[in-house]
């Protein structure tokens, strides 16, 4: 006698939404790399005149923009027709954070990702096995990538600035180090907010090339010294405050006592050490951190922390969590001193 089948059970439409949410993704990475936004910033137009304005196929392009109107980023007219959503007015190419579509969305992740078993299976990441190198070594060998990386952080954690600046108290700090401050985005932001401070924005030569423009838009380059300098070798002296943005979470452990130590070695003995980073909560609720989790061990080989971790990896290199003071935004400011 044969065995009965088992009924089909159909697929949760969350769990469906998970499955092919890769989909999305590089639909959008398809829209940002067309421009179609910015093709239809100021008129309605045509799957045909798109094609001909992007050199792509009509048929195609509009089945595509067919399926991008229905997530929301076009709507869709008469005579195969689409204008621009509000939604879609974020992917338009002078929109501050665009950058974000095409590197987060691209080769830089999504070609580790296709390895993400490797990692989960070696601890590893996945970035140096597609790659061959470490990302930020690749960085330094592919200097417009890495521009477009610091743009897209900027536009990825650009919520975060204000709230740091507003949440924490800056203002009788006399120098602030900035250590991987990347372009001086976050500092910037703190010393429009507070007049005492002056700022020292260190990281890679190839990374603060950039910085000046920055600072010169936002009036504070003559509050900034940029040094040059990698945080594996040193870093500037003599700082009040030394203070480091979504830099501990890339790095492993053994690598961050390397950094902290260089940190500590150049503190006053009651300087602060601060931490911007997304501190994981217990248990099952959402955090942002716990989904860039999966990207620090997959790409950089880093990680995000709990408090606990981040207590135990301070006291490592010679400093005590005093604090953690929350913001409006994802992140906390975790304050350190020498213990």
């Amino acid at each position: 006698m044969s065995t009965p089948e088992k009924a089909m059970t159909p697929v949760p439409p969350a769990l469906m939404q998970m499955i092919i949410g890769h989909l999305s993704s590089r639909l959008v990475h398809l829209a940002a790399t067309l421009k179609l936004p910015d093709h239809l910033a100021n008129d309605t137009k045509t799957a045909e005149e798109l094609a001909d304005a992007t050199g792509t196929d009509a048929d195609a392009l509009y089945r595509i923009l067919r399926t991008l109107a229905m997530l929301g980023l076009f709507t869709e007219g008469a005579g195969r027709s689409f204008s621009l959503a509000p939604l879609g007015e974020a992917l338009k190419s002078d929109t501050p954070g665009y950058a974000s579509t095409l590197i987060l969305a691209g080769e830089i992740f999504t070609r580790p990702l296709e390895h993400l078993l490797y990692s989960a299976k070696t601890g590893k990441s996945a970035f140096d096995k597609a790659f061959g190198m470490p990302i930020f070594e690749w960085f330094g060998q592919n200097p417009e990538a890495a521009s477009l990386f610091g743009r897209t952080m900027v536009g990825f954690h650009g919520a975060e600035p204000p709230t740091v600046a507003a949440a924490y108290d800056f203002s009788d700090i006399g120098t602030l180090v900035d250590v991987g401050g990347s372009t001086g985005n976050l500092l910037s932001t703190i010393l429009a907010k507070h007049e005492k401070p002056r700022g020292i924005l260190f990281d890679l030569p190839h990374v603060v090339a950039e910085a000046p423009a920055l600072l010169g838009q936002r009036g504070v380059a003559h509050r900034v010294e940029i040094q040059a300098g990698s945080f594996f070798e040193t870093v500037p002296p003599g700082g009040d405050a030394y203070m480091m943005s979504h830099v501990i979470h890339d790095w492993s452990p053994d690598q961050c006592a390397t950094i902290l130590g260089h940190c500590h070695r150049a503190m006053h003995a009651d300087g602060k050490l601060l931490l911007i980073e997304m501190v994981l909560p217990s248990g099952d609720a959402f955090h942002m951190g716990k989904l860039t989790d999966m990207i620090m061990l997959n790409v950089p080989g880093g990680q995000e922390r709990t408090e606990v971790e981040y207590r135990e990896l301070l006291a490592k290199s010679g400093f005590r969590l005093r604090r953690i003071v929350p913001t409006e935004s994802a992140v906390s400011v975790m304050e350190a001193v020498k213990a």
